[in-house]
């Protein structure tokens, strides 16, 4: 079942030719095109199903600094800045509130990462607050058993998933980018060893400069012209409630269940904050630049084996033709929607009940499935690829894109228009995961 995601009008007409051909409608992707519009360059949004229609709908909607790898700090500071300004500038609504985030836990290692990451933060002019056994009890309420501390940001916050994507889009919109939905992109056209345009569904579309933001499907796309991505994603369930008592207007984090208060009163419910890796021919090619990531977060994923072997975005990997319909086109694939995994919702809820009682006979709503592209070392690709000049990628964002997204689109469009960027861009090189560079392993997440 996928989530609920406002609709956005799509361009009629294919243009022959624009300034930057964007492949992928998630957030990363209409951010960039936003910044790339509002700078006067002509952009075209090619989105085979619909903006949003796969993880920048599927997410927790959190926006935060707190506990994020330290190389991405930077690039969501310039976020959080983004969440503020850009609805007032566009004169759209995003649902960004600054409702604080809380986490508590059982574990000493756990809290004295936390005590770790907090001093580094302090260097970035961030303050989150380390709380004391007594202080985690306190801010995580009808759930007093067994916290030892935690952490909390008052800064941080959370926006709609629903929302965000589209309206940004909208906004690019409004600024003279086209957008084209059910308009997948076959590949790229390439001419004298450099990016010409893309190849779609609908025709050519010339472009000196092409930015793919496809998530979970960008690995195979460029694929299909000898570029290695190494990139494997995780399967996510997830599920909204109706809509129940506030206990927090943020977003509360324990071991057993992590929830998100939503605008409509319900929550987003994350039960025992554990994805599946599904063993698939592409997270086979890539296993060992993966490994130290897996080593270090061996406690928070499984391991099994399903559909997505022989279907999706890391199946047996294939050359196909231009001319001809390809898997994007796939009814089924226009929206990557694996299924839910089966039985998560009923303990959770029970879960809920005991944690907080307060939420005690809460129904589910909604519940869906996701695929959250990773890289090895959890840090997303925003970097121009020098092997095929005039290509560009944003992508790899392993399960904490959305709240990056405004800052990351941004800085994507800073590198493709050539100037002065905002924020460093070394540590989303791409080249670090192919040229033989010693894979990092992940900061917080």
């Amino acid at each position: 079942m996928s989530p609920p995601v406002d609709p956005v009008t799509s361009d009629a007409k294919l243009p022959a030719e624009v300034d930057v051909a964007i492949i992928g409608g998630g957030i990363a992707g209409v951010t960039a095109a936003y910044f790339l519009a509002r700078a006067g360059q002509r952009v075209a949004v090619l989105e085979k199903g619909v903006i949003a229609g796969e993880q920048s709908s599927r997410n927790w909607g959190w926006c935060r600094v707190q506990n994020r790898d330290e190389r991405e700090i930077p690039v969501m500071l310039r976020s959080m800045e983004l969440w503020d300004s850009l609805p007032k500038e566009a004169g759209i609504d995003v649902g960004f509130r600054r409702t604080g985030l809380v986490y508590a836990t059982r574990s000493e290692s756990e809290l004295e990462s936390w005590r770790r990451w907090v001093e580094m933060a302090r260097g970035y002019q961030f303050h989150s607050r380390l709380l004391s056994a007594e202080e985690a009890r306190g801010m995580v309420p009808g759930a007093a058993d067994g916290w030892i501390g935690g952490v909390h940001s008052p800064h941080d916050g959370r926006a709609e998933p629903r929302k965000a994507a589209p309206a940004i889009a909208g906004a690019a919109r409004k600024l003279g980018a086209t957008i084209h939905q059910r308009c997948a992109v076959r590949g790229l056209d390439i001419e004298g060893g450099r990016v010409a345009g893309v190849i779609t569904e609908h025709g050519r579309v010339r472009a000196a400069q092409v930015l793919v933001a496809g998530g979970a499907w960008s690995s195979m796309l460029l694929r299909r012209h000898g570029l290695d991505l190494p990139q494997s994603s995780i399967r996510s369930t997830v599920f909204l409630t109706e809509p129940a008592p506030e206990i927090t207007p943020g977003g509360l984090y324990t071991p057993d269940i992590t929830i998100g208060r939503r605008e409509d009163g319900g929550y987003i419910v994350a039960a025992n904050n554990r994805g599946q890796i599904e063993i698939t021919p592409q997270g086979m090619r890539y296993a060992r630049k993966f490994w130290p990531t897996l080593v270090a977060r061996r406690k928070m994923v499984k391991f099994g084996i399903g559909e997505s072997f022989f279907r999706g975005p890391q199946a047996f990997p294939r050359r196909w033709r231009m001319d001809r319909p390809t898997v994007f086109e796939q009814e089924d694939m226009r929206v990557l929607d694996p299924a839910p995994k089966a039985g998560v919702a009923e303990p959770a809820l029970k879960q809920l009940a005991a944690s907080y009682p307060a939420l005690a006979g809460v129904k589910m709503g909604k519940i869906w499935g996701g695929w959250i592209d990773s890289t090895p070392d959890a840090v997303p690709v925003i970097s121009p690829v020098s092997a095929l000049p005039g290509l560009y990628l944003s992508t790899g964002y392993s399960g904490h894109g959305f709240g990056i997204g405004p800052g990351a689109g941004q800085l994507a469009a800073e590198i493709i228009l050539g100037g002065r960027t905002g924020v460093d861009p070394s540590p989303f090189r791409y080249e670090r995961l192919v040229d033989g560079s010693r894979i990092q392993k992940p900061g917080m997440m």
